[in-house]
């Protein structure tokens, strides 16, 4: 590695610490969490936070927001918001006679889609156009996005009813899925002491700009990936589709998630080069959410969070060059 790339390699990582030390100040003890979503920001994916409410979904996705100079949008769905609630509509102008359009919640930087499956799938089928192409198409016109655009979609998994379950089809749109989980005793007293005067999500600057967050995300598809780990990731995403206890594995979309997550997270880490552990540390966040079990599997106890372990056990991993690290 040249001295050149060295240098900008660690000015890079620098610039990611510091928005992580940023969020960090909002999100207590969620350290992991914070780099994963990083982790789909620079691979230019989207997030599913499936938790119960009131564990800082929103906070986290508005102290990324805030951090990284992004505009944030909200959106919460219920049963009888339509897709031109999401995506926008046209609306007749009577002082110009003719059509304007007015956009929708859809076009900002960083979107969060609060209880996703309580709309219906007509409205779900919108923002997935959205996710999938960065655009919109309204009155037959195709509208882009802004950039960098993510989707952070939450669900309650604890109420059901009136819901409407995401297809898997959906779902494999998801780069990621995440759970956030409740603080420990520690950290929630540290919490109650930080927002006792007011929230600190109320004092947060940006630390990072859009320009430099669009260069952060062409950098991390540089990172060098080397064959032998390639090889390993499709083993990995092969091996869930002849699991005995899988109905249905990951798609090839999978790994190409987990190559684009892989490569974000050595960037995070001050690499320009993906390791084994990268791809073992991603695997049960990014195909976990595409698998289906089998109904047997189901009535046995069998988890996908099992079958997952059980692939990475039985994959042999790769040894990459010592060359790279150099």
């Amino acid at each position: 590695m040249t001295n050149s790339k060295l240098v900008s390699l660690d000015r890079y990582h620098a610039r990611i610490a510091e928005v992580m030390h940023n969020v960090h100040k909002v999100m207590i003890g969620k350290e992991k969490i914070v780099e994963l979503t990083l982790v789909a920001i620079l691979a230019k994916g989207h997030i599913l936070l499936e938790d119960v409410p009131g564990v800082g979904k929103t906070m986290l996705v508005r102290s990324l927001a805030r951090s990284l100079g992004c505009s944030f949008k909200r959106i919460q769905f219920t049963p009888d918001l339509l897709p031109s609630d999401v995506t926008g509509v046209s609306i007749f102008n009577q002082k110009e006679l003719c059509f304007e359009f007015r956009p929708g919640p859809i076009f900002g930087h960083i979107v969060l889609a609060d209880e996703i499956n309580r709309t219906s799938p007509k409205t779900q089928a919108a923002l997935l156009e959205a996710m999938e192409e960065g655009s919109v198409t309204v009155d037959g016109k195709t509208r882009l996005l802004p950039s960098p655009f993510l989707v952070m979609a939450t669900q309650n998994p604890i109420e059901y009813e009136g819901t409407y379950p995401l297809p898997e089809a959906q779902l494999d749109r998801f780069l990621l899925k995440l759970k956030l989980g409740y603080p420990g005793k520690d950290e929630e007293i540290h919490m109650l002491s930080r927002v006792q005067q007011g929230h600190p999500i109320d004092q947060l600057d940006a630390v990072m700009s859009v320009e430099e967050l669009l260069k952060l995300q062409q950098e991390v598809r540089q990172v060098h990936v080397e064959d032998s780990v390639k090889e390993y990731i499709v083993s990995l995403v092969r091996a869930t589709r002849e699991h005995p206890s899988v109905y249905l594995g990951a798609s090839p979309r999978g790994s190409i998630a987990l190559l684009y997550a892989a490569q974000a997270l050595a960037f995070i880490r001050g690499r320009d080069y993906c390791i084994p552990d990268d791809v073992k540390l991603l695997a049960p966040y990014t195909l976990g959410h595409r698998l289906i079990l089998t109904s047997e599997a189901r009535l046995n106890g069998a988890s996908v969070e099992q079958v997952i372990d059980d692939v990475l056990g039985q994959i042999r991993v790769p040894v990459v060059e010592e060359a790279l690290k150099s």
